[in-house]
């Protein structure tokens, strides 16, 4: 696709397409990402590139721990001093909006997003039918595997149905060799909640149908039991279970020593596993999620990420971070037709969300594991974008920790859940 919805950006603002002489002054701009050390390289030369273009734009990029990103969002997304540009999870929106503290994109921008991403993608980018930045990543899960574990273990093949999979963890776990068959996730909201939710999508339920929780269902039921029944069967040990959001500690270490045989975990952690493991990587493989006693067939949880810009940022601000933007996820932006964001994310092994780049990067997209996480996209389900969403996320990451730890019945776990995120919605709408 061409540059065209640049230069309208450009010439709606008042500036003359991409050259510099259109800036009355130097304008600087800053991006917040929660990205490690080597992806804000990339993005600061990206950075670079784009000033090449633009030198009287400024652009630096600041970086905090995934856990800090929100809570600096919010601290300073209010002053003009804040970030310009901002990296958010897609579930933070609606509050964010409600709160006006993004922008909401300029017509150009949000006419090039409609029609160069996925609609559901657009979607959870907007609130009420606005768009509020440009996607870029999307995420899904998937089951992994230890291909060697599976073989000494007899199992020739993933399991494709909630008794295959019972019966896949019971024949990989070893106590002896303090070995478990599936490994969940605590400590850490979606990690605890995603690969939950992809069970229970996979089993016909939802988390949320029409706006209101649905954990109540039958489908939900039987999602909580099956985590019941793996942890009671001792399949599942959620003392080798913590992690943080960079997977980091015992639930990735279990993994990449051979001391878990399958988990349900997201497209981004490949390059965390590739550097854990080495040459054992090639061990790993990639399936669909076991399909429950409900369920039609294999779905996903899906989620995705944005950029966005603050709203209380000045005008001269405001309008080169858009511009910025636009380049950064532009065909002409990266290498051989893909977007430089799209080059940035696929380093982390993060699946583009614009159509274009998909296409641009089909070879890398086709490895092995990669493939296998495309292969769902299809009949991936939105993770619930909704105010009080990411409260009600992390209620029901307790609840599942305190039937992890034996601290609640499946039933009592329902329940729990269903009542919690029933009052955390109905307070969130008002």
């Amino acid at each position: 696709m061409s540059l065209a919805w640049i230069s309208k950006l450009a010439l709606a603002a008042g500036l003359v397409a991409l050259p510099a002489t259109g800036w009355a002054q130097s304008v600087n701009i800053s991006y917040l990402t929660h990205w490690s050390p080597e992806t804000v390289a990339l993005l600061e030369a990206a950075a670079k590139d784009f000033s090449k273009q633009n030198p009287d734009v400024a652009v630096t990029v600041r970086a905090v721990p995934f856990g800090d990103l929100l809570t600096t969002l919010r601290s300073q997304g209010g002053s003009s001093d804040g970030p310009t540009i901002g990296g958010i999870y897609d579930l933070w929106l609606p509050e964010l909006a409600k709160d006006k503290l993004v922008a909401p994109a300029p017509d150009a921008v949000a006419s090039e997003v409609k029609s160069a991403w996925p609609a559901g993608v657009v979607s959870a980018a907007s609130v009420g039918g606005t768009l509020y930045g440009i996607p870029n990543e999307i995420d899904v899960y998937a089951l992994n595997y230890n291909k060697e574990l599976f073989k000494a273990a007899g199992i020739a093949a993933p399991p494709k149905t909630w008794a295959e999979f019972k019966d896949a963890a019971a024949k990989l776990t070893d106590k002896d060799k303090g070995q478990q068959g599936f490994g969940m996730i605590n400590s850490w909201a979606a990690g605890v909640v995603h690969p939950f939710a992809s069970l229970l999508v996979s089993n016909g339920g939802n988390l949320v149908k029409d706006g209101k929780p649905a954990l109540d269902s039958p489908q939900a039921g039987e999602t909580f039991a099956l985590y019941e029944d793996l942890i009671k069967s001792g399949a599942s040990n959620p003392a080798m279970a913590t992690a943080d959001a960079n997977t980091t500690g015992p639930f990735l270490d279990n993994f990449v020593s051979g001391k878990t045989g399958m988990i349900i975990m997201a497209n981004w952690w490949e390059s965390a596993l590739k550097t854990g493991m080495g040459d054992k990587f090639a061990n790993i493989a990639t399936a669909p999620i076991p399909v429950g006693p409900s369920g039609d067939k294999p779905h996903s949880i899906s989620y995705s990420w944005m950029t966005v810009v603050n709203a209380k940022a000045g005008e001269a601000e405001q309008k080169a971070a858009w511009q910025f933007l636009a380049w950064l996820n532009s065909p002409k932006s990266g290498k051989n037709g893909a977007s430089a964001m799209s080059d940035i994310l696929m380093s982390m092994g993060i699946l583009p969300s614009r159509t274009s780049d998909i296409e641009a990067h089909k070879d890398k997209l086709g490895s092995e594991f990669l493939s296998g996480y495309v292969s769902v996209l299809a009949d991936a389900r939105p993770f619930p974008v909704v105010l009080g969403g990411q409260e009600f996320s992390e209620s029901l990451q307790q609840t599942l920790e305190a039937l992890q730890y034996g601290q609640v019945s499946a039933k009592d776990a329902q329940a729990n859940a269903q009542a919690d995120a029933t009052s955390i919605l109905e307070r969130a709408a008002k």
